[in-house]
């Protein structure tokens, strides 16, 4: 699945669709189709995760907002929930269980280890959150919680984001390879599988998108 066939499908329905589903998902397309062209990974994280933030992200009132973590679990629960064709579990447990395995055994995207490196906490602290986070990976793992496995992905994820977009990392850096790969891996097969299911789901209530169009005059 990639952005010609969800174009393709998107221009066919799109005129049925609510307002905010459809502002959502041309967003969302636009920067998945820059992402596909992106000639390096840390570039083509950058616009995948854009084009999930645009799918994503909606405007409420701030007094009732979740902070960003949490709002995006909560989405992934309710695309899970909405995902009548297990897209997404076809995802976690065929297409890289090995990759997911392998990005959660990764220190460098686990937030606590960078706290541990700025004297926030203990050696022994990072590393027995590091150690739950892998015990409650495989305890999702092994009960099919797609959901679960999919929120404990993105904390992993979420960190690497803040890395790049707050100058955290070197562009193209030799001593990211490995968590940039697997995190593009993810994100690449995840964001189709966003849009697919929203647009599977047009009379769910997506609430309004951010930063909607504004027409001078």
């Amino acid at each position: 699945m990639d952005f010609a066939a969800l174009k393709a499908r998107q221009r066919q329905e799109r005129d049925g669709h609510p307002t905010n589903l459809a502002l959502r998902v041309h967003r969302a397309l636009s920067w998945l189709q820059r992402a596909e062209k992106a000639d390096d990974a840390d570039g083509r994280f950058i616009f995948l995760w854009i084009a999930f933030n645009a799918a994503y992200a909606t405007d409420i009132d701030p007094q009732y907002r979740l902070n960003e973590q949490e709002a995006f679990k909560a989405f992934l629960g309710k695309l899970c929930e909405l995902d009548t064709q297990k897209q997404l579990g076809r995802l976690v447990w065929q297409n890289y269980p090995q990759s997911i395995r392998v990005l959660l055994d990764n220190p460098y995207v686990f937030q606590s280890y960078w706290d541990y490196q700025r004297g926030q906490i203990t050696e022994t602290q990072w590393k027995e959150r590091f150690d739950a986070g892998k015990h409650r990976a495989a305890k999702a793992l092994g009960s099919n919680d797609t959901a679960a496995v999919l929120g404990i992905v993105f904390n992993r994820l979420y960190t690497l984001r803040n890395q790049l977009m707050h100058g955290g990392a070197t562009w193209n850096s030799s001593i990211n390879r490995d968590q940039m790969r697997d995190c593009v891996k993810v994100l690449g097969d995840l964001v189709p599988v966003t849009i697919s299911i929203m647009l599977d789901s047009p009379d769910t209530l997506w609430g309004d998108a951010v930063y909607p169009v504004v027409m001078d005059g």
